[in-house]
């Protein structure tokens, strides 16, 4: 089987390839070598191609800066979805549509499942959410999957920062009022290579088990580090001044991953736990075991 996926080069792309090139032959399209945004780059593409199954990872995250880039925004998470799904549909292929938290707006008291009603507070958001209405009006062979604070082998991230700050910084200040489920690059990729096996298209929310703060977060990473770590400062959401609000509650439960017998996502620590001992490699510090 053919697998295509775009955005290659990123942090859940990296995972994916190293994953999925175990299984199944992959072409690895990232930015530079596909535009989601050019329709005939797309076309050519796939057509060229004839995946059976397109990953689309392919995505503008940055989320403050497109409050800014609007168009932008909605152009690469968009309307380049509209091109992949478009295609995608047109070759028979099955589509994986990786989307985000980001979609809710925090407001529920618990976790977030399919069933829930999304409403973004932010561009990227925004942005993503349309994609996904897109991916699903012209693809019938379609798996949305919507995750959340990615970390992974590959660039900057949650987990990096926060341990580059702890080298640097005596304090640092994280906050205690953002809820979110942490998730492992690596396992995600694991379970969409479970799931692109199946025929049970729809809605799936993929995170490690259990969910924390930032603040919760940022100790669970610094148990690790073998030189001393930064003291953290906890600090409520509103006095970072974010360009684009965020959800104060993001954390995502797993119904449709049960419902349809597929293998849950491990618990969030243990994960963590397996990046920091046993991805060799990231450039990390030093750490303890």
């Amino acid at each position: 089987m053919k697998i295509l996926v775009t955005g290659a080069g990123g942090q859940l792309g990296y995972d994916l390839i190293r994953v999925l090139s175990r299984h199944y032959e992959v072409v690895a399209a990232s930015r530079e070598e596909l535009d989601v945004t050019d329709a005939g780059a797309v076309t050519n593409t796939l057509r060229h191609v004839l995946p059976e199954i397109v990953i689309h990872a392919a995505a503008y995250t940055s989320v403050d800066l497109a409050e800014d880039e609007v168009d932008q925004a909605y152009q690469v998470n968009a309307i380049g979805t509209w091109n992949v799904a478009t295609e995608a549909h047109a070759i028979g292929a099955k589509l994986v549509y990786i989307s985000t938290d980001y979609v809710f707006d925090g407001m529920k008291d618990g976790l977030y499942d399919e069933l829930d009603k999304p409403n973004p507070l932010n561009v990227y958001g925004n942005s993503k959410l349309l994609g996904e209405k897109f991916a699903a009006m012209l693809c019938s062979r379609l798996f949305i999957v919507r995750t959340s604070w990615l970390y992974s082998a590959k660039g900057r991230n949650f987990v990096t920062k926060v341990m580059d700050m702890s080298k640097n910084l005596a304090q640092i200040s994280m906050v205690t009022d953002q809820i979110g489920s942490p998730t492992y690059g690596l396992d995600l990729a694991h379970f969409i290579c479970e799931l692109i096996g199946s025929e049970k298209y729809g809605i799936y929310h993929a995170s490690n088990q259990g969910c924390c703060s930032r603040y919760d977060f940022a100790q669970e990473i610094l148990k690790y580090m073998e030189s001393k770590p930064a003291s953290i400062i906890p600090i409520r959401a509103e006095s970072l001044k974010h360009a684009a609000p965020r959800p104060t509650n993001s954390a995502l439960s797993h119904q449709a991953i049960r419902l349809n017998g597929l293998t849950p996502l491990r618990d969030w620590r243990q994960a963590l736990r397996h990046y920091l001992l046993h991805e060799d490699e990231v450039d990390l510090p030093k750490l303890v075991t």
